[in-house]
């Protein structure tokens, strides 16, 4: 096995990496406020919430790959960088999932823990921050880190549009000089899977220390 080959997968691993923890956190961070506003009270931030939803989840990633990478070129600005493009598209992607997901979330913590912190005369942010979201993060860690894993693997996605060398393309490279279709794409897998099974593992000490499930 060619070493410079090895290195050009570890580099992709690398590549993958850094998408998938920039998609995270900028996904993450609009999400959660995604899913606070679908909870608004004032009906249209509530309202926009959904719509911001229902479109960005009923578009293919592959197009909004294609829309952040093509788009600010067709409207006459600097085309993005491959990374910038793909994290973009992949933030967008992940915050009306994450939005929809931590919304239910929020929304499954049982209405007497609402009413109880309403009668103590707490602000609605106070209600939300000492009483709700606590509740609301336990029930969160399953679907939020099946949801990293899935972000881990649609990062393959972006060099198919933007061309950005993550795994899987520097794998597909690797394999049209060598042929071994075998070898290095089942290198690549055991890459992708020594990221994605950690976090899973990661989940359920999560889930046992926080007693999620025994609410």
């Amino acid at each position: 096995m060619n070493s410079a080959y090895v290195g050009s997968l570890l580099w992709g691993l690398w590549g993958t990496a850094v998408l998938s923890v920039l998609t995270f956190l900028f996904g993450g961070l609009i999400g959660f406020i995604v899913g606070l506003a679908r909870i608004s009270p004032i009906w249209l931030i509530s309202c926009g919430a959904a719509a911001y939803i229902e479109v960005l989840q009923g578009l293919p990633l592959l197009v909004l790959m294609g829309l952040c990478f093509y788009g600010p070129s067709i409207l006459g600005y600097e085309s993005l960088s491959p990374l910038v493009a793909a994290t973009s598209a992949l933030t967008l992607y992940s915050s009306a999932y994450l939005g929809e997901i931590w919304r239910g979330c929020i929304q499954a913590v049982a209405r007497p823990q609402w009413e109880a912190a309403e009668c103590l005369g707490l602000s609605r942010w106070q209600r939300m921050r000492a009483v709700i979201l606590p509740q609301a993060l336990r029930i969160a860690i399953p679907p939020t880190v099946g949801f990293m894993v899935q972000i881990v693997k649609n990062t393959s996605i972006a060099s198919l549009v933007v061309g950005y060398a993550e795994l899987s393309y520097n794998a597909k490279i690797i394999n049209n000089a060598t042929f071994e279709p075998f070898l290095y794409f089942g290198i690549a897998a055991l890459m992708y899977f020594a990221i994605c099974y950690p976090l899973s593992v990661q989940s359920r000490a999560l889930e046992r220390k926080l007693n999620v499930g025994n609410r």
